[in-house]
């Protein structure tokens, strides 16, 4: 296989287990798409054109998860301070709660794939996944 679907296949079961595993804890209404707002470093105090670049999409369609997940109560849009027009991200309380428990997860997830990889071989992945999102490789 190639390095494509060596890493696809392993973030999209862990998107997968993250949405099944909030719902699961209450925030029902969110779902897979989700994750391009929720995603590590997180869209608090972000505008949502960086949000877009981010995620490698529109921000036609940035706008519309954005929406979403307003009228869902998990975030807001205001304006930028001495920015004009600009608009920033901030996550309500309910927002802030839901990217709290993706920490959870990943961390219950870490520790499952430490125990099947052995933490030897799992700190050593971490670490070359750590090398490479450094590097120029990904630029």
């Amino acid at each position: 296989m190639l390095i494509g679907a060596l890493l696809r296949v392993p973030a999209q079961a862990i998107q997968r287990r993250i949405i099944t595993e909030l719902n699961a804890a209450g925030f029902e209404e969110l779902r897979v798409p989700h994750m391009a707002v929720l995603q590590f470093p997180g869209p608090d105090g972000v505008r949502p054109g960086l949000l877009a670049e981010r995620a490698g999409m529109s921000k036609q369609a940035m706008n519309q998860l954005l929406r979403s997940l307003e009228a869902l109560g998990y975030l807001a849009r205001s304006s930028a301070p001495d920015e004009g027009r600009a608009r920033i991200i901030r996550l309500t309380r309910r927002g802030r709660a839901a990217y709290a428990k993706i920490h959870d997860i990943l961390r219950d997830i870490e520790g499952e794939w430490s125990a099947e990889l052995g933490p030897k071989l799992f700190a050593q992945l971490k670490a070359l996944l750590v090398r490479v999102w450094e590097s120029p490789l990904i630029r």
